[in-house]
């Protein structure tokens, strides 16, 4: 049955005017249904093969508490558009700064950060300085890893040619971690804290010699 567009009246399939308000019907030839039957029915092409997912990409890259650091980078991320949000990196808080830089392979941050505490330190005579640089890794370390790993896997999917062993260990190369840096930390900690407390120990040997007020001498009168 055809249905005339004006007057929504049903007429027979072989109806040139509508029976009810005399409407002409388009003319149609026999093939079109046919046509568009047969292209509404074809099968989609199948896409080509897409490329490794972001988040696979971005897991690759990570390597250890991947899962943890792509939670924390979806606060550095607002409609698309990268973000600035303040979090807490407990591993750069708490290990010697510099070293975790060194482990997540983040060369420049690791400069900076060996060098400032002691320079700051050597410039103010103060040693708490160092604590201020610690806080300052603490809440800032995942919003810099966050712009490192999208600057490194951005230059790694650049070289799209790349086939995927080749990406994949173009990923672990430029990711992943550092171990050894974690054996260089121990190390470190055992020389600090030893030098610690001989510290300490000196501090009580001197403590134990309290320099005395000498006694004002008394003079004498002779009568």
């Amino acid at each position: 049955m055809k249905l005339c567009d004006r007057c929504r009246q049903q007429n027979a399939d072989d109806a040139k005017f509508c029976a009810q308000c005399g409407t002409a019907f388009a003319m149609t030839s026999p093939a079109d249904p046919v046509e568009r039957t047969a292209a509404n029915e074809a099968p989609e092409a199948a896409p080509a093969a897409a490329p490794a997912s972001d988040q696979k990409l971005w897991r690759q890259f990570i390597g250890p508490n991947a899962d943890r650091y792509l939670e924390q980078f979806k606060k550095f991320s607002a409609n698309g558009q990268p973000k600035f949000a303040l979090s807490w990196n407990w591993p750069a808080f708490l290990f010697i700064s510099f070293l975790w830089f060194l482990y997540r392979k983040m060369y420049m941050h690791a400069a900076v950060y060996a060098i400032g505490p002691m320079a700051s330190t050597y410039i103010t005579g103060d040693m708490t300085v160092g604590l201020v640089w610690s806080i300052m890794a603490g809440a800032t370390a995942n919003y810099l890893y966050y712009w490192h790993c999208k600057e490194e896997i951005a230059e790694i999917k650049k070289a799209g040619k790349l086939n995927p062993a080749a990406q994949e260990a173009a990923l672990k190369e430029a990711g992943g971690v550092q171990p050894y840096v974690i054996y260089v930390g121990i190390v470190l900690y055992v020389i600090a804290l030893a030098g610690l407390a001989k510290m300490i120990e000196e501090g009580q040997l001197d403590g134990d010699k309290i320099p005395t007020r000498p006694t004002k001498p008394v003079s004498t009168i002779s009568t």
